[in-house]
């Protein structure tokens, strides 16, 4: 069995449930995925598929064996998935539909790198409060007292300071299903996930 499927962002919409309820959804692509690589539990020490995702201009072309020797010119992305167990039906050339294994109602979760916002103060980065705006006050928003340490050229580890914020990797877990669109292989979930649109999540079930 397949542990979890790869899949493109696309963004944010809201449809109709059936009690008239608008129901805020997130759509990811499954589209344009085939097989490129099988590994076994005797070769490989496991079990698992390494599946690209076409790019848009050789999307109608068939696949052809060249593709694999210029993986950078043909594929966007490559990547794996774990098996439970060998799947003699995923060859090479085959097209990755694992969007079926999800239906109406699973509970799945959803793993990408959220946006990423550059170097980033204590305010913003970490939500401090900052000084009193009045009073004379002239701390504007810098970090603060670093701790008794700082005397001996030292700061205690964790603390919080300015530094890289976003780009890291998230994880929103047990989403619901709402709709798989078989035909355009479009698969949407409830709820917002991690990253911004056409970036790389992992789906898989809860």
């Amino acid at each position: 069995m397949v542990t979890g499927l790869w899949g493109k962002k696309i963004g944010m919409t809201q449809i109709f449930s059936e009690q008239g309820v608008i129901v805020p959804v997130t759509a990811i692509d499954v589209a344009h995925w085939i097989v490129v690589g099988v590994k076994t539990a005797a070769r490989d020490g496991y079990h698992a598929v390494k599946i690209g995702c076409i790019k848009p201009r050789y999307v109608q072309e068939n696949f052809s064996e060249q593709w694999l020797k210029k993986s950078q010119q043909y594929f966007s992305f490559i990547k794996e998935v774990r098996l439970d167990q060998e799947i003699p039906e995923l060859a090479i050339g085959k097209p990755a539909d694992f969007h079926t294994m999800l239906g109406l109602g699973d509970k799945v979760d959803v793993s990408g790198k959220i946006k990423g916002r550059g170097f980033a103060g204590v305010v913003r980065r970490h939500n401090f409060n900052g000084p009193p705006a009045s009073h004379g006050s002239t701390m504007g928003k810098r970090t603060g007292s670093l701790g008794f340490m700082r005397s001996r050229g030292r700061v205690i580890k964790g603390k919080r300071m300015p530094g890289q914020y976003g780009n890291t990797q998230h994880k929103v877990q047990n989403l619901e299903v709402i709709r798989v669109e078989s035909d355009a292989k479009i698969v949407l979930v409830k709820g917002a996930i991690p990253g911004k649109a056409g970036s790389l999540v992992f789906v898989q079930k809860a």
